[in-house]
């Protein structure tokens, strides 16, 4: 039996030196980019969640009789980006529908241009109280 010192080591091959630092240099590029992919696909998410809270804060607004504007008041969407449409309403008991729609803007870097900005959309309707 041989007693193991500090010094023995495996044996490597000569050709797989560095081996490791081209695999990461070739992984690494894809790895930001799915990184950076799931970042702009949660920010149009949270734009969409968005769009719902405005168009219910609309319809809410046309149910108890004041106006669908205050949809564009929703923190966290820009008012340029943004429209706001309402259909029926008028009449107490009547369905009044509010829709928005919302340019998202795709801004995050190398991603962003890629993929253009998206149009998220929410419709809600509620009935007019009386």
């Amino acid at each position: 039996m041989r007693a193991r010192t500090g010094r023995d080591r495996p044996t490597t091959r000569s050709g797989s030196r560095g081996q490791a630092t081209v695999e990461l240099a070739l992984a690494l590029p894809v790895v930001v980019l799915v990184i950076l992919l799931v970042v702009q696909v949660a920010l149009v998410a949270r734009a969409q969640v968005l769009v719902v809270q405005a168009a219910r804060q609309g319809a809410r607004a046309v149910a108890v009789g004041d106006d669908v504007g205050i949809a564009y008041d929703t923190p966290g969407l820009e008012r340029t980006q943004m429209s706001v449409a309402l259909s029926g309403g008028g009449s107490p008991g009547s369905l009044a529908t509010v829709t928005v729609r919302y340019r998202a803007p795709t801004e995050v870097a190398l991603v962003g241009g890629l993929l253009g900005d998206v149009t998220v959309k929410a419709e809600v309707t509620m009935r007019v109280e009386g």
